[in-house]
């Protein structure tokens, strides 16, 4: 009998680990867009602006950019006050049900939010152009010998 319980108490169990799963993706997700709905046109280019600034500080990448001390400064500060305000005004409640149900929901959540304001850059035609230059130098004849080839 007692063999028995244990087993139904595993499947059982088992059941709902999915549904706590998508539970916690679902509160995840509903913080994630609450952030990027409360985010305007100007905000969405200061985090891609922040994003760049971040990734410009790389020591490899860092010669080809200009980023002064006061220009990450002040974009640390916008930055900070936007995530301030997203999560103690406009996402409170997101916020709670989500930590609850993961703890890695601001990291989740974050990474949606990042996405926002990737597309944001990407939508740029000058940027677009910039990351298609490449096909220039690309010898597509022999990219598709190699998908050919056995």
């Amino acid at each position: 009998m007692k063999r028995t319980t244990t087993v139904i108490m595993l499947i059982a169990s088992l059941c709902f680990v999915p549904l706590a799963s998508a539970n916690a993706q679902n509160s995840v997700n509903n913080l994630g867009t609450c952030m990027i709905d409360s985010l305007n046109g100007k905000e969405r280019k200061q985090l891609a602006q922040w994003i760049f600034f971040a990734m410009a500080a790389h020591p490899e990448i860092k010669t080809y950019s200009n980023v002064s001390t006061k220009d990450l400064a002040d974009s640390d500060e916008k930055i900070g006050g936007l995530i301030t305000r997203l999560l103690t005004v406009n996402c409170p409640e997101q916020l709670k049900l989500a930590n609850a149900a993961d703890p890695l929901a601001l990291q989740k959540s974050f990474e949606l939010v990042g996405q926002v304001a990737m597309q944001e850059l990407m939508t740029n035609a000058q940027v677009m152009s910039a990351l298609t230059g490449y096909t220039q130098h690309t010898d597509i004849e022999k990219i598709n010998q190699a998908l050919m080839s056995n």
